[in-house]
Order: C-alpha cells, then structure tokens, then sequence
C-alpha cells in the first residue's frame, strides 16, 4: 500500500478547540500514514512543527505564531484531515480553504457542513423531507421570544454550536430568560426546543459518500440533567452501550433513517447520526454530526469497532474516501 501524506488541522476558534485536540491525539497515534500537524489557536493564528506537536501534549493552545494561512508548503500533502469541531472548522469555513488550494479533504463538503451545523437550517430541510424532528421556534438576537407551542421543559441552543456548548435545560418559562442570555453568548441565532422526557438517545455512525455504510447502534446513558459538555468529556459520567439494546427492526429503523438522512444533506467521508427514541416508539432525529469526537474511547470510532472495522482501518477507508 503506498503511502499518502496527511495535514492534520485541529484546535480551532470555537468552544470545542479541548475536544478537537483530545481527538487528534488518537488520530496522530493510529494514522497508517505520515502526518503532520497545524493547529489553529484560539486566536485564530496557526501553529506548526514542534510548536504544534507542545499544543496537542497541553491540550490548548491560547495563541498562535502564524497568520492564516500558515507557511505550509501545501502541495506536500494528498490529504487535509480537518480535525475541528464547532464553528470555523465543522461549518464549511476551513472547508472552502481546502478547496481554493485544491486539496482533497476528510468529511463533508462546504454545503453540507455549513448545513448541518445550522441546528435550525438542518431541521427545516430533514422536516420538509418528512424526517421527524423535535419541534422547535427560533428568534435572533434583539427580537422577543415567540408563543411557545409547546408545553416546558425547553431545550434552549444557539444554532451554531455543537458538544452541547451554550445549551441548557429549563422547567419553566420563567427561566428561559438567563437560558437565552447564555445561548445568546454563542451565537445571534437560538433555538427553543421541546424537551422530550423518557427518551433514549441512540446513535448511528456513517461512512461513505453518496452511499452511505452504517454502524450498529449505539446508546447513551447518563445520569445528569442532560447529555452536557462535562457529561460528555468527563470520563465514568456517561455509559456507552454498543451494541444498544434495541430489537433489530427499530436499529434497522434508525440505520435506514439515518442514511437518508446523510444522501438529503448531501454529506461525504463521514457522520455520527444522534436519535431521541420516546417511550411510545416516536423516532425524531436529533442532529447529524459531520467531524464526531475521535478519541478512540469516543462514540463515532467504537461504533465501528464494534462493527468489524478497527480505529486504524477506519482512518485508512477515510483518507481513501477524501481521494474518491
């Protein structure tokens, strides 16, 4: 097998930068090609060679060294790995960068990735397509909130965010107004969303690119308000069980939902697909992630793993599929 070289992009502006280095540590570790790594800092600037490699061991990095774009000699690499999560990494940003130099890339396309990190944009097309969703009303930044049509608790995100950053849970209306406050620090879009109760929450995993390979399922148990940040990054908070414990015509359910799903919003290379399942059976789909956690404890790996297909093997059929 000959051997590509990799760019490995991680960090990142948005609130997930932690997450995005944690992942590329295991992708760094398990890669079966020669990587380098850039790591874009929270300020926006890059960082490359041993400076990078002394960001990933601190797990942060506040600043950065070089302007975008970096002093890379781009034309090295056969693929981009865009290892970031959140906004100006997941949104079709670095994306759009990656294609001006023509360089082949891992994951979703511009339209797809901006797409499907809108919360609000991607349940509006996966509704319109008759994908049952949670229902929800949205307001921007100075308007008021809207009639709620929908009883408490209430679910309140910015539309831009993912690993649960800026969201929080509310029993009341009363206190949807310090919820907004801090959905609002993130983003000049929020949603309001019904809080379902009782529900399971299962997860699919993709890989493909027109046609899309899915994964046993998997399940999420937690004993926290809800699924948060630190429920999801700190470790012993959150039980994974793979494969859930689903009878086989609702995981085929979700398998077949979760593909169409991927085809409709035009995703590539790869997603982890994130269900409600109600008491009642009601499947809505909560929201398509087009860069999943990759540390190899994280959802998206294992659920290959318990699938057949090793975290190196995985990262292999990625990069094959970016050249496709």
């Amino acid at each position: 097998m000959s051997k590509l070289r990799i760019l490995l992009i991680a960090g990142g502006r948005s609130g997930e930068h932690e997450v995005s280095l944690a992942s590329a540590r295991g992708v760094l570790e398990a890669m079966p090609h020669p990587t380098d790594l850039a790591v874009i800092a929270k300020d926006g600037r890059w960082l490359t060679g041993t400076a990078a490699r002394a960001a990933l061991e601190a797990g942060r990095a506040q600043r950065g060294e070089h302007p975008f774009p970096p002093p890379l000699s781009w034309h090295r690499y056969d693929v981009a790995f865009p290892l970031l999560h959140g906004r100006w990494g997941e949104d079709g940003t670095i994306q759009g960068f990656l294609e001006m130099l023509g360089l082949p890339y891992v994951g979703a396309g511009v339209g797809a990735a901006a797409l499907c990190m809108d919360k609000e944009l991607t349940k509006r097309t996966l509704a319109h397509a008759g994908i049952p969703v949670v229902p929800w009303v949205s307001l921007w930044r100075g308007e008021g909130l809207p009639e709620l049509p929908f009883s408490p608790p209430y679910f309140v995100k910015p539309a831009n965010t993912g690993s649960s950053v800026g969201i929080s849970k509310v029993r009341t209306r009363e206190a949807l107004g310090p919820a907004l406050e801090e959905a609002f620090r993130w983003d000049d879009r929020v949603l309001v969303e019904q809080g379902l109760e009782g529900v399971r929450e299962l997860e699919v995993a993709l890989l493909g690119n027109v046609t899309a390979e899915a994964s046993v399922v998997g399940e999420v148990r937690y004993q926290s308000e809800f699924y948060d940040y630190a429920t999801k990054y700190t470790p012993g908070r959150a039980e994974l069980l793979i494969p859930a414990p689903v009878d086989a015509d609702v995981a085929r359910r979700l398998q077949e939902v979760a593909r169409t799903a991927y085809r409709l919003l035009g995703v590539r290379g790869l997603a982890r697909v994130d269900f409600f399942l109600a008491p009642d059976g009601a499947l809505y789909l909560n929201e398509l992630n087009t860069m999943p956690g990759f540390t190899p404890t994280s959802m998206y790996p294992k659920l290959w793993q318990a699938s057949g297909l090793e975290y190196e093997a995985l990262l292999e059929r990625l990069v094959r599929l970016a050249l496709e």
